[in-house]
């Protein structure tokens, strides 16, 4: 029998092969006026990530804002210290959507986690995350503090009951089962987001997101999430919420509307359509009792009811002006709701063309 010569397999090929199989993970994370809380939070999620190295290689983006305090300098000198840790800078302040998207052109991850620096959601939903966009094969995977399970603390009354009913609302008009769409701390398929070219400049790109990934029929699932704004109490920093309170709100009605138009014009035809119809039934009540008391002698049928009409209108004239203008105005917003509904189709179908083309041509991009 032939001996067979035993081969030594060298454990440095191994590591590599573990090393290639294991999910790249991107870290996103903006900073606007963060100095104050930037090195020891990035620090905390490093840590954290680092924890994570058994099952996935990860990279860290951070995005300076337009910051005009040290923000950028900070995030800069924290940068030479990790290879895997990348800076990007803005000029002046763009604001979120922009923040993200700059982000998210630079991330080379096969999943995008989000996270907010001043770490209100802690780093374990950072795993939490990952977990389930693994285990669903889903799109998204929103950190939510408003499904079961969920949990709010420390943050004030008013903000907290701003978020929770604007997330009802967007929720209504997506006709979708998500109790969060607001949050911006979410796990990504790294090759779905690069899809979806985001316009949206501010924190409504939140919402653009979860739009879009619906018009395409992505899955978006939830997993229980606790927002705190509870550190304060430890770092000593007082907590701005930076949402603009009158911004949001008109925020949020442009996105119930871009989720749902229809429905902005046929709630209020409905409503007028109901009401037209209470004020011109009491109108034609009065004029068949007046035409039924008026004698036969007192001349011809049409004579009589023009006489019914004109005694109507002489005892309550609002009546007619009311009821038959809101009745024109139903009928002009019904059909603006017919008409929204079938261009929000139309854009639907030229959007599902215009990201295949676009996924194309950045597949031919990066083969080049």
């Amino acid at each position: 029998m032939k001996n067979i010569k035993a081969v030594p397999i060298k454990t440095e090929s191994i590591g590599n092969f573990e090393q290639h199989r294991k999910s790249f993970v991107s870290v996103v994370v903006s900073a606007y006026n963060e100095a104050l809380i930037l090195t020891k939070n990035l620090s905390i999620l490093c840590e954290y990530m680092t924890s994570l190295e058994d099952e996935y290689r990860w990279e860290m983006i951070i995005v300076n804002d337009g910051s005009a305090d040290k923000t950028g300098e900070l995030a800069e000198a924290f940068a030479m210290t990790r290879d895997n840790v990348h800076v990007l800078h803005h000029m002046y302040n763009f604001r979120l959507g922009q923040a993200l998207r700059f982000a998210f052109n630079n991330c080379q991850g096969d999943y995008v986690v989000v996270m907010d620096l001043d770490l209100s959601y802690s780093p374990d939903h950072i795993e939490k995350l990952l977990a389930k966009i693994k285990e669903t094969r889903a799109k998204i995977v929103i950190a939510s503090p408003y499904m079961k399970g969920g949990k709010v603390s420390n943050v004030p009354w008013l903000r907290r009951t701003l978020s929770i009913w604007a997330n009802r609302f967007l929720s209504f008009n997506a006709k979708s089962n998500l109790s969060t769409l607001t949050s911006m701390v979410r796990a990504y398929d790294g090759k779905f987001l690069s899809t979806l070219n985001l316009k949206a400049m501010d924190m409504e790109i939140n919402a653009e997101i979860i739009y879009k990934a619906e018009v395409l029929r992505a899955r978006i699932v939830e997993i229980p999430g606790h927002l705190d704004w509870g550190f304060q109490k430890t770092d000593g920093i007082k907590r701005r919420s930076s949402m603009r309170i009158f911004k949001s709100i008109m925020s949020y009605l442009f996105f119930g509307f871009i989720f749902r138009p229809f429905i902005f014009f046929m709630l209020p035809g409905l409503v007028l359509i109901l009401f037209s119809t209470y004020t011109l039934m009491h109108v034609a009540m009065y004029i068949v009792v007046h035409f039924q008391s008026l004698p036969a002698s007192f001349g011809s049928v049409d004579y009589r009811f023009g006489a019914a009409v004109a005694a109507a209108f002489n005892m309550s004239p609002h009546a007619f002006i009311v009821g038959g203008i809101s009745l024109m105005v139903a009928i002009q917003l019904i059909s603006l709701g017919i008409l929204s509904l079938q261009h929000k189709r139309y854009f639907e179908e030229l959007f599902h063309i215009s990201t295949t083309i676009y996924k194309n041509n950045r597949e031919d991009h990066r083969k080049q």
